[in-house]
């Protein structure tokens, strides 16, 4: 059986991407980045510069209301 992965946030910013895959982990999900970035060549122009965070299909509603109260206003736990 084969898991099925989803794109719930894509960034230019590898610390935001770090970020949020840290504060998803710790709730027990798995999470994947995934960018089209040449490791020498830190390009961040158009779709070579997006990172895009998954997850598991079946984390994806919980991982997007996690998002949205830590990417809404910074006040939300």
């Amino acid at each position: 059986m084969s898991e099925e992965w989803v794109v719930i946030l894509v960034t230019y910013d590898s610390l935001e991407a770090e970020m949020i895959k840290d504060l998803l982990e710790s709730g027990g999900m798995s999470v994947v980045l995934r960018s089209s970035k040449v490791s020498p060549y830190p390009v961040n122009i158009g779709k070579m510069g997006e990172i895009k965070v998954l997850v598991r299909k079946e984390d994806q509603d919980v991982a997007e209301e996690v998002i949205r109260g830590t990417v809404g206003n910074g006040t939300e736990e």
